[in-house]
């Protein structure tokens, strides 16, 4: 799977930090576990990703770099989104077949 450089960048900052990694890995497990589809939990993922993105970019390095050089528009982090689902989310059920 390839990440976008702004996915890419949110990975490496959540494995430098461990307590933020816990945190997300958790909330992506809670989307995971609601009924729902894995791509209606990505694009959830997708949306909250963005807005951590968007807050981080305020106070922490490299992401203020990025707000400060470049035009912050919302930029896609449904691949990470899916990525950090098959990573971390429990396996879905597979369907019985008649």
């Amino acid at each position: 799977m390839s990440l976008n450089r702004y996915e890419s960048m949110l990975l490496g900052y959540l494995e430098n930090h461990p307590e933020e990694k816990r945190y997300w890995e958790g909330r992506v497990r809670e989307v995971a576990l609601r009924k729902m589809s894995r791509d209606q939990a990505a694009r959830e993922l997708d949306s909250m990703f963005w807005d951590y993105f968007e807050e981080r970019s305020r106070y922490q390095s490299p992401f203020r770099e990025v707000a400060t050089h470049e035009n912050m528009q919302k930029i896609s982090m449904l691949n990470l989104s899916e990525y950090l689902l098959r990573l971390w989310a429990p396996p879905s059920r597979a369907k019985k077949r008649p």
